[in-house]
């Protein structure tokens, strides 16, 4: 965790996290009879027959599917489409290919039995730069083939506005990743920069998708989340976006990344710290980054987070780039002069913030207690004698599920 000066003070209100789901509104219809009068009900099988790119419906009506452009090395990378079966996959990139033209009406090789608002779900998720479409849809369903109706969220001529939006202020963020080195150094470095500059908006408009948070620089978990992923898959780094929940929260979104033949988590969205204040009450910097939800595991996210289980996410078990072990602030062991020198280490080194987390909850318990009476205000006297001040100010957070130990100073 860090602080970063020169960024604005942020405004956010009510981390409550929400997710829009995806509407579908399935139409069953029958023909009958040469007229082609339509009538709602049951879907009655054998009325079409199928031969090749055709359906020949009982009076002779044909209908015929558009050539498919998409290939399968197009969508191949993609986390969601790896699950689907060779079928599905099929009409995967039927969707795909017809909310690229946004057209109203897509034909899919899917049937009464088969799962077009699952496998659109799933193109979603894995193309946040769709951002024209808002997941919902309708469907006119026969036996042996869909009328797929997505909704849009704009004309194309919006659209094409809003993607050279999109992609000045993608390459403006790329640009100042030229010094990231590892891929380890480009994921925290998207991070961060996500968590500076998107304010936490329940209300921000379109903030399901990548415009809200690129552009407006407004957003909720689906709009970082998805900036992450598009931002990331431009630095060829794989991201996932992931669907669960949140304790006393509801549905959420994060991610997953692949770094170094790895996977681990990452949540942009718990990055800021905000969610500090509406445990403990107490006002804390709005421009530090919390990087307890940057590469973590399955096991530390697991906390308070709760993964969906429609697919099998990777495995993320290791703990080698969790922020606190690899900046040396985390503990198997309580040792009061250790830790107080390291306190005054910090503020020597001109820093505001010091944090600290125990790997056990009985070690955890014995250091928050003699930090908070004692290391905090021998520090704080450190402090006024190291800078001659007249006094100082500081606050302090504690997160007991995470064993995590804040102080702030304010000189």
């Amino acid at each position: 965790m860090e602080r970063d000066r020169r960024r604005r003070k942020k405004r956010r209100r009510n981390r409550k996290t929400t997710r829009k789901g995806f509407v579908f509104l399935v139409l069953l219809l029958v023909i009958i009879g040469a007229a082609g009068v339509l009538k709602m009900t049951k879907v009655v099988p054998g009325l079409f027959r199928e031969s090749g790119n055709i359906l020949l419906s009982d009076s002779g009506q044909k209908i015929e599917f558009p050539e498919l452009n998409v290939s399968e090395e197009d969508v191949a990378d993609g986390f969601y489409y790896q699950q689907l079966s060779e079928q599905e996959k099929q009409v995967y990139r039927e969707i795909l290919q017809g909310v690229r033209s946004m057209e109203e009406t897509i034909l899919l090789h899917a049937g009464e039995n088969d799962e077009a608002g699952k496998i659109y779900e799933y193109l979603m998720y894995d193309r946040p730069e769709l951002f024209w479409c808002d997941g919902s849809s309708k469907m006119t369903v026969y036996k042996d083939y869909t009328e797929f109706h997505p909704s849009y969220i704009c004309t194309q001529e919006q659209r094409e506005s809003r993607r050279e939006q999109i992609e000045n202020a993608a390459q403006e963020v790329l640009a100042g990743a030229q010094g990231c080195e590892t891929e380890y150094e480009k994921i925290k470095y998207i991070f961060k920069y996500l968590i500076d500059t998107v304010d936490y908006d329940q209300n921000a408009l379109d903030n399901q998708n990548i415009y809200s948070s690129l552009v407006g620089k407004k957003s909720v978990c689906a709009g970082y989340s998805r900036a992450a992923q598009y931002l990331l898959k431009q630095m060829g780094i794989e991201c996932i976006y992931v669907v669960g929940t949140v304790k006393e929260q509801g549905a959420h979104a994060w991610n997953i990344v692949k770094c170094d033949d790895k996977y681990y988590q990452m949540d942009v969205t718990f990055g800021d710290p905000i969610f500090q204040e509406n445990e403990t009450g107490e006002t804390l910097p709005h421009d530090l980054v919390n990087y307890e939800y940057l590469c973590c595991t399955d096991e530390e996210i697991f906390t308070d987070h709760q993964q969906n289980d429609f697919v099998p996410y990777p495995v993320c078990d290791s703990n080698d780039l969790e922020y606190y072990r690899i900046n040396g602030l985390y503990y198997e062991t309580f040792d009061e002069n250790e830790i107080y020198e390291k306190m005054k280490a910090g503020i020597e080194q001109g820093q505001e913030m010091f944090a600290i987390r125990f790997s056990e909850n009985a070690v955890y318990e014995v250091a928050k207690e003699k930090i908070i009476d004692h290391l905090i205000p021998q520090a704080a006297q450190f402090l006024v004698d190291f800078r001659q001040l007249e006094e100082v100010k500081y606050t302090y957070a504690v997160d007991d599920r995470k064993r995590i130990i804040m102080i702030f100073w304010y000189s």
